[in-house]
């Protein structure tokens, strides 16, 4: 048989056509007539957010390529312009299916349930009176017009904020036509809801900017209006090895995104062709980056409807949290860790534990020490007031990173409250992003001894999202983990290599490496006739070398089972290469975050937790922690209550194909893609199971179906005992 050759093109999917495929996903959950109707209006809201972060940094990053001259194919053959062709169709059809489910899905049901979205036409004497009101009070006296002829230029419209375009004619010159622009106001919200009996009644501001009209363009005659909005080019770039102030540098590149290059025009599809073209030779983009949309400009303000309207029967059923209870012997958590690791899944266990745990540090004379890294966290942070409040105390430290993607103004507010209250902050390394999630304390306990207590988490710091996302929390006092969080902090904090941070695994020290080693040890272990199973939950796998070494994993024996939430460059099912690959993602209730990575070990099985992905900017761009689970019992939760749950999921969960395409994995996969999901005892939801575990009222997990070649490998086991 010949070789196979693993570099080849065919066995690795494009990362942005994957990245498509993902929030598709994401639109199905707006389409799915299963899910609450006001969840359904946010999961689209959703899709829409999520389009606008693609064409910020994704599409303008390969325009700045193109127009650079570079041209290279990735791993998966496709060119940067075969590539753009392909996204160009991709996106235009994308949105058209997003507008589908506004037009035809959601607003008809909206309205049959009394949540109307109404045009001017609409409106009765009473919604006439409201709007004129309304426009004389609250939006007319922000309005600035704009006539665009020689002495006024056309006006720096920012990043995403959504206009009104008039084709202008001078009643003393009805020759000439000019070009008006209105930036709608950023400070009221695009959907005004309107008093209203029995009925929650909204009307979309650009209306009412667009009715006004003469009112702001006397002595001209409105030949025609269409609100529109620019999407810019959102990437940083950052020259950080010439940077004397990387604060600064940050800083000033935040100004300069607002005004980047336009990489997209949206425009209500009615528009007149001449304000179209007009608008395209202002913002100096191709045809193929105007997206005329049948409906609002910017589907992500539907949101406004989801959070100004009660009817809790159109959401989701609340649910409390776990919280986490300590055994009747210890005295507070420090005891309780004496004694044993503590794990936490959010948000099916309370975030609260976490802020806790840093808020009574900082209140506790017994801490001496407090180490934070801070990658994204809330507005509201309850984490770095805790901080502030201990510098006075006790030494702090926090590690702050400036370049966490949309979150710089923040992060860069907080550095500089952090700084002025005495905490020691750094930035972290020269060209590295800071991604582990990691919290260090030193206490000396009432018998008189130092000890380090750690917290290393899957996500952000951040109590809002944590509500919504769903992560992991390991706390713990094992000196060995410890000591090894004491000496990352180090190499975050004076780039001080050790040359081993046993038993974590760093980016981008070892990571890469040592992921690619266990796998290669399950290769092993399969050849052997052992045990041989990689279990890998993420939110995207993109490596090549990662991708490679699943293959050859797969070519040896071993069973593999991803769950991947976004993009995947692996093609599963490929006969003699990835025969033994299964991939799924789950797009549900909360947004899967946490990472998690079990490997059988031939019945000796290891899992580790962390802050990383399997794609090349996790592995050699960022500062990245994973770190074992050395408590059987927690090994026993994650892998029997977590990851059976997510592998047996037939409800929410999608299945990767060899041709690229996604299904339901209850659905067959020659049968119609779009019928119904199973319901009764068939259908099981990993999140929903998860959720009756925290209530205390779990039903019994489904088995999940054994790989014929862990069954073999069993077997083999057995006998070898």
């Amino acid at each position: 048989m010949a070789r196979i050759s693993l570099d080849n093109p065919k066995y690795f999917l494009n990362r942005d056509i994957s990245w498509i495929a993902f929030n598709r996903r994401v639109l199905e959950e707006a389409e799915d007539e299963g899910n609450p109707l006001l969840e359904r209006l946010k999961f689209l809201s959703i899709s829409a957010s999520n389009l606008d972060e693609f064409f910020e940094i994704r599409i303008a990053g390969m325009m700045q390529q193109i127009e650079d001259g570079v041209n290279d194919a990735g791993p998966d053959g496709l060119t940067l312009t075969e590539k753009r062709d392909a996204l160009n169709q991709l996106t235009h059809e994308f949105v058209e299916d997003q507008y589908d489910c506004w037009n035809v899905r959601l607003r008809p049901a909206l309205a049959a349930n009394g949540i109307r979205v109404l045009s001017l036409s609409d409106l009765d004497a009473d919604g006439v009176r409201f709007v004129n009101e309304y426009c004389e009070r609250e939006l007319d006296p922000l309005l600035t017009p704009v006539t665009v002829d020689p002495a006024h230029p056309f006006p720096r419209v920012i990043n995403k904020a959504l206009c009104v375009a008039f084709l202008l004619r001078r009643r003393r010159r009805s020759a000439l036509t000019y070009t008006g622009v209105v930036s709608v106001p950023r400070v009221l919200p695009r959907l005004v809801r309107l008093p209203s009996q029995g009925t929650a009644d909204f009307i979309f501001l650009a209306d009412l900017v667009a009715h006004h009209a003469e009112r702001m363009y006397r002595g001209y005659d409105i030949v025609s209006s269409a609100p529109f909005r620019v999407t810019r080019n959102s990437n940083l770039y950052l020259a950080e090895e010439e940077a004397r102030s990387l604060l600064e540098s940050v800083r000033t590149e935040l100004h300069n995104r607002r005004k980047g290059d336009a990489v997209r025009l949206e425009i209500e599809s009615d528009a007149d062709p001449e304000i179209i073209e007009r608008l395209r030779t202002v913002f100096e983009i191709d045809s193929w980056q105007v997206f005329p949309v049948n409906g609002p400009v910017n589907l992500l303000r539907l949101f406004n409807i989801y959070e100004q309207v009660e009817h809790l029967d159109l959401k989701y059923r609340p649910f409390s949290a776990r919280e986490l209870r300590l055994t009747s012997k210890s005295k507070d958590l420090f005891e309780e860790l004496r004694s044993h690791d503590i794990l936490l899944h959010h948000p099916f266990d309370s975030y609260d534990a976490v802020i806790s745990f840093i808020e009574s540090a900082a209140e506790d004379d017994r801490v001496l020490s407090m180490k934070q890294t801070l990658y994204r966290t809330s507005e509201h942070s309850l984490i770095v007031p805790s901080l502030i409040d201990a510098a006075s105390r006790k030494e702090v430290t926090a590690v702050v990173e400036l370049k966490a993607r949309f979150d710089e103004a923040s992060n860069i507010r907080w550095a500089r409250d952090l700084e002025d209250a005495g905490v020691q902050v750094f930035h972290g390394l020269v060209g590295l992003k800071t991604h582990c999630k990691l919290s260090l304390l030193v206490r000396r306990d009432p018998d008189g001894i130092a000890r380090s207590y750690a917290h290393i988490g899957t996500g952000n710091y951040n109590a809002t999202t944590a509500r919504i996302y769903t992560d992991l929390s390991l706390f713990t006092a094992n000196p060995e983990i410890t000591r090894a969080v004491h000496d990352v902090f180090s190499f975050l904090t004076a780039y001080a290599e050790n040359p081993s941070y046993e038993p974590l695994l760093v980016a981008p020290l070892d990571l890469a490496e040592k992921n690619l080693a266990l796998i290669e040890r399950e290769a092993e272990h399969a050849r052997l006739g052992r045990e041989a199973h990689i279990v890998a939950k993420m939110n995207a796998l993109l490596d090549k070398r990662i991708v490679q070494a699943l293959y050859r994993a797969s070519q040896a024996g071993v069973q593999i089972d991803l769950v991947v939430r976004g993009i995947c460059a692996l093609r599963p099912g490929v006969r003699g290469v990835s025969d033994n690959i299964r991939v799924r993602s789950i797009v549900g209730r909360f947004l899967e975050h946490s990472r998690i990575y079990y490997f059988a070990n031939g019945g000796q099985e290891e899992i580790y937790i962390g802050s990383a992905d399997w794609m090349p900017r996790n592995l050699y761009e960022r500062v990245e922690v994973l770190v074992p689970l050395r408590d059987e019992a927690l090994r026993e939760r994650v892998r029997r209550e977590i990851l059976d749950a997510y592998l047996a999921d037939n409800r929410k969960a999608r299945v990767l194909l060899r041709d690229a395409s996604y299904i339901r994995a209850w659905h067959p996969v020659h049968g119609e893609r779009n019928r119904r999901p199973p319901t009764g005892a068939a259908a099981f939801s990993a999140q929903d199971f998860l959720i009756a575990v925290a209530e205390g009222k779990a039903p019994a997990l489904p088995p999940t179906p054994v790989p014929a070649r862990r069954r073999k490998a069993r077997a083999i086991a057995g006998k070898e005992r």
